[in-house]
């Protein structure tokens, strides 16, 4: 009895917080329009048969509570798409789930990994001001140990400045950007001159030159990765964005060998010594497995090796022989860099078509590995279908008889035409007895016709 009273006890806590999880996400209807100006607000559109969409319910009521017990001035809602699809158009709904920060007139598009704490960083970093003051040294130091990219703004008003608070606003939804005076800085950062902008990452400061960067925009979107990452296909997706080319050591972190741990290095070298070089034009980074950059390519890649991929137009290139020294590594990439290098792939029509083959192939190889009974009922039964319809089309006989063919015989035939062979069907008509009394006659025996 105190096991069931218990077990009652605990499901109906259970219940309670669950109830209480819920109520911190909201449901939204085709009345948000008039009511979301005043807010700050983040907003899951969602349909209701989507699957990825049901797979981020339960992260999203985290993502709610999270908000909510933190004191964040940002509410979070959620909006079925499917049944306001006026609404979610106007907000540039184009696939689920989408999640939006709505923050004013502006609505801000998330494009990270869905955890909760991914989604959570993101709605405090977009909710607050596009550049924060870092008013003492002491700050500075905390940002610089908490964010692996800083950007920061240093002088007064200028024109500048201005470029960076548009900078700010635009690319608030990936990094964070600060503005602070010379003196918060240690004294092993010199600057050339002010205003200046600074980015401090890979244990340095690289300074913003608007006569070789070209735009600060472009500059703060190639700059806003570490020179050397570990990449998967989401990071890869965000690197696309930088115009840059990715150059990957493929390796297999749960079995690492020797040449795998060879090659990691030297691909982080090259990022480090040879930044000056190639930061602009290059990413460095290693991956784990080759199911990723197989399904890119549409082929095989082994592990370890050395990728360089042109996201852009999904272009790519392979070292001619093995890569053993560092040498070696530069050399194949200022191949890449001058144009002398074999590419591979790339998006034109045949490779459209390879890839739309590749891609179903994939769809039905994964369909039958995971489920087997499934894909035999999704593509075996549409196949047996039309199959017996061919079969039936095939054997079909013609079931028209002899006055139905009569009937056919006389289509198409003039007036006088049927006339005439109508008089000829009542004259073979008429003289069918005589001949078979003639036939009959033929017949007899000579002594019957002696008789006669």
């Amino acid at each position: 009895m105190a096991v069931v009273k218990a077990s009652l006890f605990y499901g109906v806590i259970a219940a309670f917080l669950s109830s209480a999880v819920l109520a911190f996400v909201e449901d939204l209807d085709d009345t948000f329009k008039d009511t979301r100006v005043t807010d700050i607000w983040l907003v899951d559109f969602y349909a209701p048969w989507c699957g990825y969409c049901k797979k981020l319910e339960p992260v999203w009521y985290d993502v709610g509570a999270e908000l909510k017990s933190s004191g964040s001035p940002v509410r979070v809602g959620k909006m079925d798409a499917t049944a306001y699809s006026g609404m979610a158009s106007e907000f540039g709904v184009r696939g689920y789930p989408t999640i939006k920060l709505l923050k004013g007139d502006l609505a801000y598009n998330y494009k990270g990994p869905r955890t909760k704490d991914d989604i959570v960083e993101f709605a405090n970093r977009v909710a607050g001001p596009a550049v924060r003051a870092l008013p003492s040294k002491q700050m500075f130091e905390h940002m610089l140990k908490r964010h692996d990219v800083l950007f920061v703004y240093v002088g007064g008003e200028s024109p500048l400045k201005e470029k960076y608070n548009d900078v700010a606003s635009e690319l608030i939804v990936y990094t964070y950007f600060f503005s602070a005076s010379e003196e918060v800085f240690p004294e092993s950062v010199t600057l050339p001159e002010l205003p200046a902008v600074v980015v401090f990452k890979d244990g340095g400061y690289f300074t913003y030159d608007e006569y070789e960067d070209a735009s600060l925009s472009s500059w703060v979107n190639k700059e806003r990765f570490q020179g050397y990452l570990q990449i998967d296909g989401f990071t890869l997706y965000e690197l696309g964005e930088t115009g840059k080319l990715v150059a990957i050591a493929v390796i297999d972190e749960k079995d690492p060998t020797e040449e795998s741990g060879r090659l990691k290095t030297l691909i982080q070298r090259v990022a480090k010594e040879y930044r000056e070089h190639f930061n602009r034009d290059f990413q460095f980074g290693h991956m784990d497995g080759n199911d990723y950059i197989n399904s890119l390519i549409m082929g095989e890649v082994t592990v370890p090796s050395v990728i360089i991929l042109n996201t852009s137009n999904e272009q790519y290139f392979l070292p001619g022989e093995p890569i053993e020294t560092m040498e070696q590594l530069v050399q194949f990439i200022n191949s890449v860099l001058n144009g002398s290098a074999q590419a591979y792939g790339g998006d034109g029509i045949i490779q459209r078509i390879k890839r739309v083959a590749f891609d179903a192939k994939s769809t039905i190889m994964s369909v039958f590995r995971s489920s087997p009974l499934l894909g035999c009922f999704l593509f075996g039964l549409p196949l047996g279908v039309i199959s017996l319809m061919c079969y039936g089309i095939c054997t079909a006989e013609s079931d028209d008889g002899p006055d139905d063919i009569d009937a056919l015989k006389r289509e198409g035939l003039t007036d006088e035409e049927e006339e005439e062979e109508d008089e000829r069907q009542c004259a073979a008509e008429l003289e069918g007895p005589d001949e078979e009394d003639d036939a009959d006659a033929e017949e007899k025996d000579p002594e019957e016709k002696k008789t006669d």
